[in-house]
């Protein structure tokens, strides 16, 4: 079976989505600073955003690794279990970062203003999901199981910085 980084790659319709609006590109591994997890557990940069976050696997394995998404302001969280969940992330809710509360009312009002800005959005999500043989949820079940991982797992998955031995702030939640 094909890997789906390999996918993306060859991809070029579901790769331009994921950059675009899923603001995920996989040449952007480098997260610029030094970070470990606190349980020792191993971290794999795997791909970043333009804003300088970075996407990680956490611990032993392949693209069924947990992934950690750590921000360039000091935030970090698991957001998903494997590649899979974290692709259906990006394709069906690519504004979960803004999701705060994981309402289905929040998620309305920002897929509301990401189609006004790109009209065919959802035409271009499903083939980018038929093109990497994904199927998809609905946002609101993306972003309750996104709640489900960042906020039930936290104690797990603490991102540190090695050179201050600070710990990174969660990106939600109290």
């Amino acid at each position: 079976m094909e890997s789906l980084i390999a996918a993306v790659r060859a991809q070029d319709e579901a790769a331009r989505f994921l950059a675009w609006p899923g603001d995920f590109e996989l040449d952007r591994s480098d997260h610029g600073e030094e970070v470990h997890l606190a349980s020792g557990a191993a971290l794999e940069g795997f791909a970043g955003d333009g804003s300088g976050g970075t996407y990680f696997f956490c611990g032993e394995g392949g693209e069924e690794r947990p992934v950690l998404y750590a921000d360039s302001e000091g935030g970090a969280a698991l957001i998903a279990v494997g590649l899979p969940e974290l692709l259906r992330l990006l394709l069906v809710a690519p504004w979960w970062r803004d999701c705060r509360e994981f309402t289905a009312e929040e998620s309305r009002d920002l897929a509301a203003e990401y189609v006004d800005d790109m009209p065919d959005l959802v035409a271009r999500r499903d083939r980018a999901a038929k093109a990497l043989g994904l199927t998809l949820p609905s946002a609101a079940e993306a972003l309750e199981r996104l709640r489900e991982v960042a906020v039930g797992r936290r104690e797990e998955f603490v991102l540190v910085l090695r050179s201050e031995g600070h710990p990174y702030e969660p990106l939600f939640g109290p």
